[in-house]
């Protein structure tokens, strides 16, 4: 099977890093292409078996399964490239959450899907987010599967939660490591502890709380409870959480959606689904 990446950003290229790292793919077997050729050719340089090309329809003539990680606005003029050379037994994958597996059935011939990964795929793991067209081949379902599997944990979702899905997998670790940051520049600040001892002690805390959730040793509660012993410190700790935290996630969630709703209107009218 022939792999095509359309876009070797940030994400497009944590995507074909991961791939081949996760032997999921042999480099051999993928053709990249980027606007700015020169982010490919840096993907090129560290994995010397990657093809590259300088266009989009050769990934279309060339590649089985094809990628698209461009921005949501320019999906559509990839699609457009690619359609004079896509069979039915092709397979187009796009990695951007406003556009939905629907609205690219409309323009592709070929059997469709989306998949949104996370950064955190880079190091073969979390999730993947996945949606399948509804005339996606079932071996082409099967493939992404497996495919994604050996890089995160792919979750199937429905459209309706695609978003707040999306917040917590792909940008919950931006999230919390703005939160991790202001947690280690308060211990700076409040205390004669440096900002690398503190980044170094943060970081193996959050690697150590997250194997204890993989390993199935404690629920988030639990780890709570456990920690936090009547009367002690953690509590006091907790209690100023509890009284100033507020509803500040509520307000992320609210403010990604509204943002999520413009992005969606302003793709509207690319698409005959609407």
């Amino acid at each position: 099977m022939d792999v095509g990446i359309i876009g070797t950003g940030n994400m497009g290229r944590i995507l074909t890093e991961a791939l081949v790292d996760g032997k999921a793919v042999s480099p051999s077997s993928i053709m990249i292409t980027n606007r700015t050729i020169s982010k490919a050719f840096s993907v090129k340089q560290q994995y010397p078996e990657i093809r590259l090309t300088k266009n989009i329809e050769k990934i279309g003539k060339v590649c089985d399964l094809i990628f698209i990680c461009v921005k949501p606005h320019d999906v559509y003029h990839v699609t457009k490239k690619l359609h004079p050379f896509l069979t039915k037994d092709k397979c187009v994958i796009s990695i951007t959450s406003p556009i939905n597996v629907e609205q690219l059935e409309s323009v592709l011939p070929c059997s469709v899907a989306r998949v949104i990964p996370s950064i955190t795929n880079r190091a073969l793991a979390g999730v993947t987010l996945v949606s399948f067209g509804k005339k996606c081949r079932q071996e082409w379902k099967e493939c992404i599967v497996e495919l994604f599997n050996h890089i995160s944990t792919p979750v199937e979702i429905s459209e309706d939660i695609t978003r707040v899905a999306s917040d917590i997998v792909s940008c919950g670790p931006a999230f919390f490591s703005y939160l991790t940051q202001r947690f280690i520049q308060a211990a700076v600040n409040e205390t004669k502890i440096d900002q690398e001892k503190a980044t170094i002690l943060a970081s193996e805390m959050l690697i150590g709380l997250g194997e204890l959730l993989r390993q199935g040793h404690y629920t988030l509660p639990t780890l709570q409870e456990k920690v936090c012993v009547k009367g002690g410190i953690t509590g006091e700790g907790i209690k100023v959480l509890e009284n100033e935290l507020g509803d500040i996630f509520e307000h992320v969630f609210q403010a990604t959606h509204l943002k999520f709703e413009d992005d969606l209107s302003d793709l509207r009218n690319q698409y005959t689904i609407k």
